[in-house]
């Protein structure tokens, strides 16, 4: 589904938490989740530092969807 909404010319951030797949399917823009049981969260942390969490990943995730790829990119820090 990346790779198609890609070759219509629409960008998108593949947010994952087992990158190797996300590779191995082909996505060019890729963010590193969490964890596979709360892949956009930590259900550890009080609500103000979950908040902050899911605030960075989102930031992240907008900007590698502004930031030009050619091939594949995973979006660390």
């Amino acid at each position: 589904m990346v790779k198609e909404l890609e070759r219509a010319g629409l960008p998108v951030v593949h947010v994952c938490t087992v990158t190797p797949i996300s590779l191995t399917v082909g996505a060019n823009r890729i963010v590193p989740a969490i964890a596979i049981p709360h892949p956009l969260g930590n259900p550890a942390l009080d609500k103000a530092e979950e908040k902050e969490l899911r605030r960075k990943l989102v930031l992240k995730a907008l900007k590698a969807l502004e930031t030009p790829v050619d091939g594949q990119k995973v979006f660390e820090d």
